[in-house]
């Protein structure tokens, strides 16, 4: 049974007109493929930028970003498929993984503090881009797209804790201490609340309703 939430008859949520666009689509395509892609080159290729940053480890957490929303959408035959919360949730990887591909986390300290607050931004907009497909509440939204990039930080620096002190896949490049943990809490909650922020004053918002709809 093919799935379209229109939360009334008048009116469909901003996150559905999106999904329809072909620009939406062709984003998605070139998020992944550049994911995948990177992750080739990260894999095969002896590069000293990626010395002790565990790509190994990385890389079935990253590329499951890519696959869980398309097969998680085809098994509920999504009309139209959730492009813009796919692309956003993988947006992150990708961009987590170009920081080390290119040696930005070496030669410019400050990548990890900008892309910390960065990927926050674009993963609570991925979590407004899947709720707003399915509800038109936005009372107490930006608070849970909040609570939501929080607890996604706090779980993110508790798996990095753990791969860096048992040096799974290398890990020893990562070098983690207290000030780097409660820094890279305060920027990537701040940048949750702006992405929540964000996630339901653009993707939140009612629409009329296209008779010709894809």
């Amino acid at each position: 049974m093919n799935e379209t939430h229109f939360p009334d008859s008048y009116n469909e949520m901003a996150v559905l007109r999106l999904d329809a666009t072909v620009w939406a689509r062709r984003a998605n395509i070139v998020v992944k493929a550049a994911l995948f892609v990177s992750f080739a080159i990260a894999l095969t290729a002896d590069l000293d930028t990626l010395d002790g940053k565990a790509m190994g480890v990385r890389a079935p957490l990253f590329l499951a970003s890519a696959v869980i929303v398309p097969l998680f959408g085809w098994r509920r035959r999504w009309r139209p498929h959730a492009h813009v919360g796919d692309a956003l949730l993988a947006l992150p990887f990708l961009l987590d993984t170009l920081g080390n591909l290119l040696g930005f986390y070496d030669e410019y300290p400050q990548t990890d503090d900008v892309l910390h607050a960065l990927n926050w931004i674009l993963l609570v907009l991925a979590f407004h881009a899947f709720r707003f497909r399915n509800t038109a509440h936005t009372r107490d939204a930006v608070f849970l797209g909040y609570g939501f990039g929080a607890i996604a930080i706090i779980w993110w620096e508790a798996m990095e804790w753990a791969v860096s002190k048992d040096g799974w896949g290398g890990a020893g490049g990562l070098a983690l201490t207290y000030e780097d943990t409660i820094g890279d809490l305060i920027l990537s909650s701040t940048g949750g609340l702006i992405g929540s922020l964000l996630g339901v004053w653009w993707l939140g918002r009612k629409v009329a309703l296209e008779n010709d709809a894809v």
